[in-house]
Parts: C-alpha cells; structure tokens; sequence
C-alpha cells in the first residue's frame, strides 16, 4: 500500500473514527452501525474500501461479521500509527469513546447474567467441552503443591478435584453467583486452601508473579479479548510458571452463543498458538484431544506455554 492511498483512506472522517474505534476494540457492523449513527450500507462501504486496503481483518461469526484493525499494516507504516496515537479534538471522538465503552459493557453484562443464571445448575447439566476424558488430559499437566490460579473458574470444579494436592487454589470468576456457589462447596467440602475471588479474566485480580500454575478451563471462549486474557496469565505467573488452556475447538454451532454464553466459536489450533506465543509464553503445545460422539460434535483442544 502506497503513502497516497494510506492519505486517502485517512482523509475521510469516517474512515479515520472507524479505524480508532477498531483498533480498540473488534465490532461488528450492527456495533459500527450504533456507534457512529450511520447506516449499514454506508458502513459497509467504507469498510470495503478499508478491507481493499488490507488496513482490517473480518471474521465469520454465524450470520455475523466482526472488523478488526490489521496490526500488521499498522506497524508497516509510520503514518497509521502517528494517526492512531494522535488526540482528536473533534468533538465525536468523545462520543465514539463513550459508546463503545457501552457496547463493550453491554457485552461483559450478558455474559455475566447468563452465568448468574446457571450458576446454581452448572456441573448437573451439559457444558460444551466438559468431559472426563478432556479434564484428565488436563490434570496430568498439574503439578502437586503448587499454587494455582483457575480463571473463568465458574464453580471451581476443576479446583476442588485439585485442592487435596495444591498449595493453594484461587478460583477467578466474573459472576457473583458462581463465587458464592463455590465458597459454599468448598466450605461445605472442607476444602481451606481454595479462595474464590470475583474478578475478570481480563484484569485478574492477583498480584503479578504471584502463581505456578494458570489454568483456562472452557473460559478462554467467553473472554472479550483472548490474547489480553492469555497477557494477564502471564502476568500473575512466576518465571517458569506454566500455562494450561482447555477450550472449545473452531466450530459453526453459532447457537452457542445464545444457549452458552460463549464471546468466541472456540479457536483454530494454529490461532490459539500464535496467541499463547504472542503475549511472551515458550515451548508452546497445541493440540487437540477429545471429541463429543453427538451433535455439534464439540472438539476440545489443548493449549500449553511456559513463562520464561
């Protein structure tokens, strides 16, 4: 791509709002649509010259598709990062600002109310992945007398079957209704060494370097954004420390979104990889090791990394 083209596309206050907005955040054209207050043949124009240009990336999602801003242009060319970091007086930035921080907190909200929802049902009924087959691939990963972090722990099933073992367990969940159906198990199990922590994935509260073991049990998918997620574990794990991911492989069930939760439609292995090595982790494994005998036909992968 040329200086001139790169001036075009930028020229156009529309263009310019939507490539801040999606290097901020992925939106899809219904979020574009509410944000900027336009409508959806206007929008897609745009993002077709956009896509021509290779200066975002889209993604299939059911009957959905979300834009992202292409990192890789970005840091090709000094002129689309000096437009990005530069401070808007225009007065819609600050209204961009302030709606997409309402679209990105109305997602965090549904996710939460589909969790408090469930909570008191989860581990008596189905949840896509969740297999003792998966989970016991899973436990030969764990290391005894350690001390663990379980994010996204719902109830923190995982964690109870490891508490006779570990150190100590803090078990991360972003519902209020799944830490409170936990502590209740753990008291009633007797189980000391396990601490449920209200938090989010994305912004775990626990001090940095402060884990062995971080452990991603089917909560990857609901992330917001995965790889800041996968940064986070890196973060509160010590050097050394390990990094031990159980999700859902690519699928097409897009239902899964309403009846689950789910943010993502599991990942690709080649995807998860590349983000597990991106936010730092080495001798990273990636690999998939069960597969459901009924419809969807929910695969499980397994993601591993080392802090170094």
């Amino acid at each position: 791509m040329r200086i001139t083209e790169i001036l075009q596309v930028l020229s156009d206050s529309t263009r310019l709002r939507m490539v801040k907005l999606l290097g901020q955040e992925e939106l899809s054209v219904a979020e574009l649509q509410e944000i900027l207050e336009m409508g959806q043949s206007r929008i897609s124009s745009h993002l077709g010259l956009l896509r021509r240009h290779e200066m975002v990336n889209d993604r299939k999602e059911g009957k959905k598709t979300f834009y992202e801003l292409n990192q890789v242009v970005v840091q090709r060319f000094e002129l689309i990062r000096v437009a990005l970091a530069e401070e808007s007086e225009e007065e819609f930035w600050e209204s961009d600002r302030s709606a997409l921080n309402r679209i990105v907190d109305r997602r965090r909200r549904a996710s939460e109310r589909y969790f408090d929802e469930v909570a008191d049902r989860l581990g008596k009924n189905y949840v896509p992945g969740r297999s003792w087959d998966a989970i016991g691939h899973f436990l030969l990963r764990l290391v005894p007398r350690i001390t663990i972090a379980d994010l996204g722990a719902g109830e923190g099933m995982i964690s109870q079957l490891l508490a006779e073992r570990a150190r100590k367990i803090y078990c991360i969940d972003s519902s209020k209704s799944m830490v409170r159906v936990g502590k209740e198990l753990a008291k009633k199990n007797n189980l000391l060494n396990l601490s449920y922590k209200q938090g989010d994935i994305e912004n775990v509260p626990l001090a940095k370097g402060s884990v062995d073991l971080a452990l991603m049990s089917q909560s990857l998918h609901h992330a917001q954004r995965p790889e800041k997620a996968l940064s986070e574990a890196s973060r509160i794990l010590r050097k050394g420390g390990q990094l031990v991911v159980l999700d859902l492989k690519e699928h097409q069930f897009s239902k899964a979104r309403q009846l689950y939760g789910d943010q993502w439609l599991g990942f690709p292995e080649n995807e998860l990889y590349r983000m597990i090595k991106s936010v730092g982790f080495r001798k990273v494994k990636v690999e998939t090791i069960a597969k459901e005998e009924r419809e969807p036909y929910f695969e499980t992968i397994l993601g591993y990394g080392e802090k170094p």
